[in-house]
């Protein structure tokens, strides 16, 4: 039977699972494909499909969609700044984003039998519990606590535009950023071997193949961009790269002070570019919770290369990839772009 949003599930069977779950230590409850799209995701967000599609959007609301890694966390930031703390007085600014911005799909993630938010997200489930009272966790965590959180909401998702409600962006605000897949694929990379349900331990060289055979979760990358590129002319999407975020923050900033219709002043948004920067943010994070003490982290990786917070940079790709790897990674762009129809920003 196919799901609401029209796919059919295709589970990986024997031989491409084993393939995955040995350099995926910690993908242990299968995976599955969703046809069309070929849309890669864990086995368990089957449970939750129909309830992510049919989630019912508010005018109110702000949607952050990205690809994993392309800036997810410091976008919502922006947002809820603007939109809640403007003049930076807003005493739940200081506790950890996401429990003011839910992840829908978080819940969906079941990868491992061992990993429950529950567990490794105490302060999460206890929020959840003050939230929404009587309710069933397993119904979803995250899912429940966007339901229930008042205005003006502010969520996230790494789902492509046609794994959610077709009503979507004509109902809500949605900000899509994408990021050059070479700096993508050196923080997916750090974000697979630093959490624990991940657990990915193998080469570089292998991640890069995986990313190029749209064998990672939420592949494949260039559908994910091309859709929503294809609605960037729509009035309620907001199409942002990372790298002129970084590189003229304050330009920016106006631009999605003009699509929020927040109406900050110049001096608002400074404070906003201030409160939002890389370093700042990190530090907050961290003073919050230090991510040696995160128990979905690896330690001995928090610790050595860093947790969620690790340089939040442009080009950061140039000290990690090879020239192999950069070759590799250009022709496949070069394939992909193609689809786009026209010049896009990320051709080698």
């Amino acid at each position: 039977m196919p799901l609401a949003s029209g796919h059919t599930v295709e589970t990986l069977q024997e031989e491409e699972l084993q393939r995955h779950v040995e350099i995926f230590k910690g993908h242990t409850t299968g995976l599955v494909r969703l046809i069309p799209g070929r849309w890669c995701l864990p086995e368990s967000y089957v449970k939750f499909a129909d309830a992510l599609y049919n989630f019912k959007f508010r005018e109110t609301d702000v949607m952050v969609i990205t690809y994993p890694k392309c800036g997810t966390t410091w976008i919502q930031e922006i947002i809820w700044t603007m939109k809640n703390n403007p003049n930076l007085d807003n005493p739940k600014a200081a506790t950890l984003s996401k429990l003011r911005v839910p992840f829908l799909e978080m819940d969906a993630l079941k990868i491992s039998r061992n990993s429950s938010l529950r567990d490794h997200e105490p302060r999460m489930f206890a929020t959840f519990k003050t939230m929404c009272p009587g309710r069933d966790p397993d119904d979803g965590i995250q899912l429940q606590m966007a339901e229930v959180m008042p205005d003006p909401r502010i969520l996230k998702s790494h789902l492509p535009l046609s794994l959610h409600n077709p009503d979507l962006i004509d109902t809500t605000k949605v900000v899509y950023v994408a990021r050059n897949p070479k700096d993508v694929v050196v923080s997916y990379h750090h974000f697979m071997r630093l959490l624990k349900c991940h657990d990915f331990v193998g080469s570089f060289d292998q991640f890069v193949q995986q990313f190029v055979d749209d064998d990672l979760y939420y592949g494949p990358f260039w559908l994910h961009l091309k859709e929503a590129w294809e609605k960037r002319d729509h009035p309620n999407l907001h199409f942002i790269f990372f790298e002129e975020l970084k590189a003229n923050n304050i330009v920016e900033l106006r631009r999605l002070n003009k699509f929020l219709e927040t109406n900050l002043t110049e001096d608002q948004l400074q404070k906003v570019a201030r409160h939002t920067s890389f370093s700042v943010m990190k530090t907050r994070e961290e003073k919050i919770q230090p991510p040696e003490e995160n128990a979905a982290f690896k330690k001995d990786i928090a610790m050595t290369d860093g947790g969620s917070y690790r340089k939040g940079e442009a080009g950061d790709w140039e000290h990690h990839l090879s020239r192999e790897q950069q070759e590799k990674i250009d022709q496949w762009t070069a394939r992909n772009v193609k689809a786009f129809g026209h010049s896009f920003p990320y051709s080698p």
